[in-house]
């Protein structure tokens, strides 16, 4: 995969502080929970938004826990969070973001028909709590906020911890999104 404007770090060459984060990456939850995305490229070289984080290891170390803890430590099911980020990856027309996260989504159920609709933003053909999880990430994105009717209609099916859960998960992936851009990270070929 393209490492884009930055050089890949490699892991005989890490400080010991950009060791900390790559190994808490590599050998963390990312690390053990089953996925078809590859962390690491044949050289060892951190993939996707995880090679940056390395550019500033304090700040990357709290920002891969943020993405452990918002990926596997929420109450949201894995295919709502999975139809929330694709709502972020769709709406910042993040290509790797979408590559990786459509490869977990599918692993989770999501279907052709479910991805589509996310991508098109037909989010009333989703199941209903995926809808509402849909609509909810997508006003976060566009407007940076939920009106009073919105937010009392999400409180009353999700409540209030599960959203600020989304709002975290939401923030975090459009921040990836935007290194993902500044840093031209591409999927695969």
């Amino acid at each position: 995969m393209s490492g884009g404007r930055l050089d890949r770090f490699r892991p005989e060459s890490l400080t010991s502080d950009q060791r900390e984060v790559y190994d808490a990456i590599v050998g963390g939850p990312r690390a053990t929970a089953p996925s078809a995305v590859p962390l690491v490229d044949e050289q060892g070289g951190l993939e996707g938004p995880f090679n940056a984080f390395l550019l500033q290891p304090r700040l990357g170390n709290a920002l891969q826990a943020l993405g452990a803890a918002v990926r596997y430590e929420t109450s949201l099911s894995t295919r709502a969070r999975e139809v929330a980020i694709l709502v972020v990856a769709s709406r910042r027309d993040c290509a790797f973001e979408w590559h990786a996260h459509e490869i977990l989504g599918r692993a989770a159920g999501l279907t052709d028909d479910d991805l589509a609709a996310v991508r098109e933003r037909r989010y009333s053909s989703l199941p209903a709590d995926e809808s509402l999880i849909a609509t909810v990430a997508d006003a976060l994105v566009v407007d940076g906020d939920l009106d009073d009717d919105r937010y009392r209609s999400a409180a009353a099916t999700l409540g209030p911890a599960a959203i600020f859960e989304l709002s975290t998960l939401v923030g975090y992936y459009m921040a990836l999104a935007l290194q993902l851009r500044v840093f031209r990270v591409e999927p695969p070929p």
